[in-house]
């Protein structure tokens, strides 16, 4: 992945690898079953996205700049071959963990996958009249076109594709209904996507037995054609472009231009073929009406898309396959029944989900709706759940008159539906909805609470490293500060102003923001750095962040390198650095975590001489982040939250048993503990670390005593003492 003149890997090929390190998850034996299933299935779902983005932009790149090559040294049509030989490599290993390890394991527990040619009498007769009453109904066959054209092939849709052949004389049949006899009669089914994969069959034990909705199609489709015998059959779905920008110079309607993205991508080209490998014939027709070429097509052996078996690992009776429960913990330090206003008069609350519940964000926008002293609520909306309570509670603050302005990012990526419809939903209340910054997403995460108090307005700020999705808060790591601080609240009305009307670009005192000056701070912090380092008294970088790819930021890393800066870096996914090149990088060290849950947090500290500075954001360092997205980075000053801040830093670098650590030729080396070395899992550590913290906190929380006491009797009646 590296080369020698520009010292970068290519981001594409980092990507995969970070694929391949959550496989190694699937294949750890120590890891629950159920739970390496969902690592199989989660490689599968990021992939489909990697296709029908990046993939699909390097495809329309090799057309239009087919010699431009990237950081890496690598044209569009390089990249291309790479990524298929690569992903060919992880999708074989996959689809044979789960043949040969993943299911044969599951069966012996008692939850095994049965295939049609292995269903007993009764699971046979079962899986027939299923097929008749539940799933005949819904399936509509299409053939072939005149020329053997495919029909419409919808985006991420499961099909099962059949050759067949006459059975009867077609002299009786038709011509509208008869191929021709020079052509194939090969047909298509769409596998409806509203009935679930997973069927399970009758079992008089307590094994558990499942087929798949594909497998019965395939097993009873003859059905569906009278007088055709099936000759052949296959599973296959297409993955599709998905890599439309919205031309924002041409629309005023920026809702309406969204509205015709979505419509594109409906009926996109396909990008990436996966097929079962039952019929070459099949497949051959396929590639070539589709116009892929070999490297594009994918064969598994009789299942494909495993994303959906993920399904699996929710079913009861078998919690001893899945991972042990770790329960979110209530913070402490809001567990008074203070508001949170006077709460955050006093201090700064540091929330990290999921270890930590999601509630106070919850509970602290309920309480702005329904305070009669809050005046306005403002906050930024990327990502949400499907039926966000968020919403609901905008809503319910709009109609008790509260101003509510909401900035809605409609270009969130494949959310741009469900982010139109909630813009629709809170406009129809009332709340001032702001969408659309022309050529920048707003991915800044923040919410602003106006409240009037007894000595005037007072503003309070909740900023996050993550979305505002209490779905995705119980899998992701992420962390978020609750202030009223003077300065970030001040900041934080500046940011609103900025995004949502006519400003010029205003200075703000405690937090930088993409792409006005978070990048100019990030450079100016690790030149600081360089200054103050020598090789007696090194400096310190430590970052934690998703991804890292930005060249001018690299750059000067490498530089702060030279300068004897010693320089930690946690990067779960992307990282085109190149670590441990002597003069350039050999005191920079790079790890990736894979676990439980997805690290998604952004933190980065600076050792300043001794200064020291911690920040958060929701920033990666990448071109798009820093150059092309709004973004916030905010400063984390309360004593203890920093010195909390800088613990975790350091515990993450001292996993020894689910950190990778990035070597310079592009491979990832698993972290195990050397001999004596105490095993270290940093989510675990840090789950154990708030268990604790809310224990010791219930034990302290001082109890009153209920006296019991029995009530005199009446008048002249004896009492009770």
């Amino acid at each position: 992945m590296g080369n020698k003149k520009t010292h970068f890997f290519n981001r594409e090929l980092s990507w995969i690898e970070f694929n391949a390190r959550v496989l190694t998850e699937a294949n750890r034996k120590e890891n629950p079953l159920l739970e390496r299933l969902k690592f199989l299935s989660i490689v599968s779902s990021n992939f489909d996205e990697f296709f029908m983005v990046r993939v699909a932009g390097l495809k329309h790149q090799a057309k239009i700049n087919p010699n431009e090559a990237d950081s890496s040294g690598l044209t569009p049509l390089k990249q291309l071959t790479l990524i298929s030989e690569r992903v060919h490599e992880i999708f074989s290993h996959q689809h044979m963990m789960l043949r040969e390890h993943i299911f044969p394991l599951l069966g012996k527990k008692g939850l095994s996958y049965i295939p049609p040619e292995d269903f007993t009498e009764a699971e046979r007769q079962f899986a027939g009249n299923f097929f008749q009453k539940h799933i005949f109904p819904l399936l509509t066959p299409l053939k072939s076109g005149k020329n053997g054209e495919l029909p419409y092939i919808a985006n991420l849709r499961l099909y099962a594709a059949f050759l067949l052949k006459p059975i009867i004389d077609t002299k009786n049949i038709h011509p509208a209904f008869c191929p021709a006899a020079e052509e194939k009669a090969l047909a298509f089914v769409q596998i409806p996507p509203a009935v679930q994969r997973i069927i399970w069959l009758p079992s008089e034990s307590k094994k558990q037995r499942f087929t798949l909705l594909d497998d019965i199609i395939l097993a009873f489709g003859t059905r569906l054609f009278e007088g055709y015998s099936v000759d052949q059959s296959l599973v296959f779905k297409a993955v599709c472009d998905a890599a439309f920008t919205v031309d924002e110079e041409r629309h005023e309607d920026f809702m309406e231009a969204m509205e015709e993205i979505l419509a594109a991508r409906r009926a996109s080209v396909p990008i990436r073929l996966t097929c079962t490998d039952t019929s070459s014939e099949i497949t051959k027709i396929l590639v070539e009406k589709t116009g892929l070429s070999s490297q594009d097509v994918y064969k598994a052996g009789k299942i494909i898309d495993l994303s959906s078996l993920s399904n699996l690992a929710e079913k009861s009776g078998f919690s001893k396959h899945r991972y042990p429960a770790w329960k979110p913990l209530y913070p402490p330090s809001l567990m008074q029944n203070e508001a949170m206003w006077d709460i955050l008069k006093q201090r700064d609350i540091l929330l990290h989900v999921p270890y930590e519940s999601y509630d106070p964000v919850l509970r602290f926008i309920n309480d702005a709706a329904d305070d009669p002293d809050v005046l306005a609520i403002k906050m930024t909306l990327y990502r949400t759940s499907g039926k966000s309570p968020i919403i609901k509670t905008l809503e319910r603050a709009a109609r008790k008159g509260k101003q509510v302005t909401v900035f809605v990012e409609l270009k969130a990526r494949f959310d741009e539906k469900r982010n139109i419809s909630w813009a629709q939903q809170l406009m129809h209340f009332g709340v001032i909805v702001v969408h659309g910054i022309a050529n920048l997403k707003v991915h800044a995460k923040m919410l602003l609470v106006v409240r009037r108090e007894s000595d005037g307005i007072v503003r309070y700020v909740h900023m996050a490293t993550g979305n505002y999705n209490e779905k995705t808060a119980r899998l992701y790591s992420d962390i978020s500060l609750f202030t009223s601080n003077p300065e970030i609240a001040n900041d934080a009305t500046v940011f609103f102003n900025m995004i949502s009307g006519y400003s010029a670009i205003q200075t703000m005192r405690r937090l930088y923001m993409a792409p006005v000056n978070l990048k100019s701070r990030l450079l100016y912090m690790i030149e600081r750095e360089k200054m103050h380092s020598t090789r007696e008294t090194p400096g310190l970088i430590m970052a934690k962040m998703n991804s890292l790819a930005d060249p001018d930021i690299i750059k000067a890393l490498y530089d702060a390198n030279n300068a004897h800066v010693r320089i930690m870096l946690n990067v779960r996914g992307i990282c085109t650095l190149v670590p441990g090149i002597r003069k350039q990088s050999e005191n920079i060290s790079v790890i990736s975590i894979v676990d439980r849950f997805l690290e998604h947090s952004r933190i980065f500290y600076f050792q300043n001489g001794g200064a020291e500075e911690a920040y958060l954001s929701s920033a990666d360092w990448m071109s798009r982040n820093l150059d092309r997205r709004v973004e916030l980075m905010f400063p984390v000053t309360q004593k203890d939250l920093f010195q909390e801040l800088k613990d975790i830093l350091h515990l993450y670098f001292s996993d020894n048993t689910h950190a990778h650590e990035l070597n310079a030729d592009g491979t990832w080396s698993l972290k195990k503990p050397r001999s004596g070395e105490i095993p270290v899992r940093a989510q675990e550590s840090l789950y154990n670390k708030y268990k604790q913290r809310a224990e010791t906190a219930n034990k302290e929380i001082p109890r009153l005593f209920t006296v019991r006491r029995k009530e005199p009797r009446e008048r002249g009646g004896p009492k009770s003492l």
